[in-house]
C-alpha cells in the first residue's frame, strides 16, 4: 500500500503545476511527511526491539550466573563427597583390619584359656591323686607304727594298710635300696623283728615325716596354682569381655558406615547427572545468546542504514536548492505560451496513463475503480486536470483509509500470533516441566530403590552384628 501511495503522490506531483490550485498542496511537502512518519516509525520499533532484545540479555546474564553458580555448587559438592567416600574407604579398611585383629585375639585368648583349663584339671586331677595316695599311705604308717611298737606286727600284716605300705615302699618312697629291702622284707613278713632295737620303726617315721612334707608341698603348690589359674582366668575373660564389646562397636560403625558409603555414591551419580545437565543448557544457552547478539548487530546495522537514508532523503528534499529547483523544473502557467501549456498537458497526460498503467501491472494492485476513471479522464480531450487532481485526492484519501484499515488488521494478526506463541510457548514450558517432573520421579525411585537397597543390606550388616553379638553373649554366659 506504501508503494501504491507513493505512486500517487508522484502522479500528484505531475499533475498539481497544471491546476488552478498548484500552490495549496505542496506534493514535496507530502513526501517529506510520508518520510518522517516512516521515520518516526522505524525508530519506535528499534525502541520495542531494544527493549526486547535487552530483555532476553538479562535473561542470559542471569540464567547464565544462576547455571554456573549451580555447577561450581555442585562440583565443589561432588569434590566434597568424592574425599568423604576416600576417607570413609579408609575407614572401612581400618575397621576391617581392627576387627580381624579382635577377632584373632578374642581367638588367641580363648585357646589360652582352654590350654589353660585342660592344664589346670589335668594338675588337679595329678594332686587329688598325689594326696589321695599320700594321705592312704600316711594313715597306714599311723597304724603301722603303733603295731610294731605294741608287738602287733603280724596282725598289722595282715592288713590292707599293710599292703599299701609295702607298695609305696617298693614304688614311690626315696629311700636308700638297702633300707627299702628291710622295710619290704619286714612287711612282706620275712623273719623276725625285734621291738627293742627300733630299726623299722625308725624308718617308717621317716617316711611318714617325708611323706608328710611332700603331701604339705604338694597341697600349697596346688592352692598357689589354683590362685594363678583363676587370676589367669579373670585376666582372660576381661580381656574377651573388651574385644567382644570392641568387636560389636566396631561391626555396627561398619554397617553405619557402608550406608553412608552407599548414599554418598547415590548422590555423588545424581549431583554429577545435575552438574552435566546445567553444562549442557548453559552450552546451549551461550551459543543462542551469541547468534541473538550477532542477529541483533544486523538489525541494528540495517535499522541505522534505513534511518540514515531517511534523514539524508528528508534534508535532500527540505533543502532550499530541491525547492528552487522544483520550480525551475516545472513551468509557472502566467508565463508559459498556449503551445507550451498545450505540449505539457499533453506530454503530462502520457506520463500520468503511464505511471497508472505500471502501477496496475507491476504493483498488482487490487481493481480500484478510480484508477479506471483516472484513466478515462487522462484519455478524453476535454477534461481539465481539476477533476483529475480532485479523483486522485479522493483514491489517495481511500488508500490511506485502506492502509489504517489493513495496518489495524496486521496488529490485530500480530496480537494474535503472539497471543498464541506465549499459549504455545506456556504450553511447551508446562509440558517441559511435566517431563522434567517425570525424569525427577523417576530419578527419585531409582535413588530410593537403590537406598532402600543400601538400608537392607546396612540391616542385614547390624542383624549380622546383632547375631555374633548375641553369640558371643551367650558364650560368656556359658563360661
Amino acid at each position: 500500500m506504501v508503494t501504491a501511495v507513493t505512486v500517487l503522490f508522484l502522479s500528484l506531483a505531475v499533475f498539481a503545476p497544471c491546476g488552478a490550485d498548484a500552490s495549496a498542496a505542496n506534493p514535496i511537502r507530502r513526501v517529506v511527511t510520508m518520510l518522517q512518519d516512516m521515520q518516526a516509525k522505524v525508530a519506535k520499533e528499534g525502541e520495542k526491539e531494544q527493549a526486547l532484545f535487552d530483555k532476553f540479555m538479562c535473561y542470559c546474564k542471569t540464567a547464565g550466573g544462576d547455571l554456573e553458580a549451580s555447577i561450581k555448587t555442585g562440583k565443589a559438592k561432588i569434590a566434597s563427597l568424592e574425599d568423604l567416600l576416600k576417607t570413609g574407604k579408609e575407614e572401612m579398611e581400618q575397621l576391617e583390619a581392627d576387627l580381624k585383629e579382635h577377632e584373632a585375639s578374642r581367638a588367641e585368648a580363648k585357646e589360652a584359656m582352654a590350654a589353660a583349663t585342660a592344664l589346670r584339671e589335668k594338675e588337679a586331677a595329678a594332686f587329688a591323686k598325689f594326696s589321695a595316695d599320700s594321705k592312704a599311705n600316711l594313715g597306714a604308717l599311723a597304724k603301722a607304727i603303733p603295731a610294731i611298737e605294741g608287738g602287733m606286727a603280724g596282725a598289722f600284716l595282715q592288713t590292707t594298710a599293710a599292703g599299701n605300705l609295702k607298695r609305696f615302699a617298693m614304688e614311690k618312697a626315696e629311700i636308700p635300696d638297702e633300707t627299702r629291702q628291710e622295710v619290704l622284707a619286714f612287711l612282706s613278713g620275712q623273719g623276725e623283728y625285734a621291738p627293742q632295737s627300733g630299726q623299722i620303726v625308725g624308718i617308717l617315721k621317716q617316711m611318714g615325716d617325708e611323706m608328710a612334707k611332700a603331701l604339705k608341698e604338694a597341697e600349697a603348690a596346688e592352692a598357689e596354682a589354683i590362685k594363678t589359674y583363676d587370676a589367669l582366668m579373670a585376666a582372660k575373660e576381661k580381656e574377651v569381655e573388651s574385644l567382644n564389646a570392641q568387636i560389636e562397636t566396631k561391626l555396627t560403625r561398619k554397617a553405619e558406615l557402608g550406608v553412608a558409603l552407599a548414599e554418598a555414591l547415590n548422590e555423588i551419580e545424581d549431583t554429577t547427572n545435575a552438574v552435566a545437565e546445567d553444562e549442557k543448557f548453559l552450552a546451549e544457552l551461550k551459543v543462542g545468546c551469541a547468534t541473538k547478539e550477532k542477529e541483533w548487530a544486523e538489525v541494528c546495522k540495517t535499522r541505522q542504514e534505513e534511518l540514515v537514508a531517511l534523514a539524508e532523503t528528508i534534508k535532500i528534499l527540505n533543502d532550499d536548492d530541491a525547492l528552487e529547483l522544483f520550480k525551475k523544473t516545472l513551468p509557472s502557467p502566467s508565463t508559459a505560451s498556449l503551445l507550451q501549456l498545450a505540449e505539457s498537458a499533453q506530454s503530462l497526460r502520457k506520463r500520468a496513463l503511464l505511471a497508472i498503467t505500471r502501477a496496475r501491472k507491476s504493483l498488482h494492485l487490487r481493481p480500484q475503480p478510480q484508477l479506471d476513471l483516472i484513466a478515462l479522464a487522462l484519455n478524453g480531450k476535454t477534461e481539465g486536470f481539476e477533476k483529475v487532481i480532485g479523483m486522485i485526492d479522493e483514491m489517495v484519501a481511500n488508500l490511506k483509509k485502506e492502509q489504517a484499515d489493513d495496518e489495524a488488521k496486521k496488529e490485530y494478526c500480530e496480537k494474535e500470533l503472539d497471543t498464541t506463541e506465549d499459549e504455545k510457548k506456556v504450553l511447551e514450558l508446562k509440558l517441559s516441566d511435566s517431563e522434567t517432573a517425570i525424569e525427577e520421579l523417576e530419578g527419585s525411585i531409582a535413588t530410593l530403590t537403590e537406598e532402600i537397597a543400601a538400608l537392607q543390606a546396612g540391616i542385614e550388616a547390624l542383624d549380622k552384628a546383632v547375631a555374633e553379638a548375641t553369640a558371643i553373649r551367650k558364650e560368656e554366659n556359658a563360661d
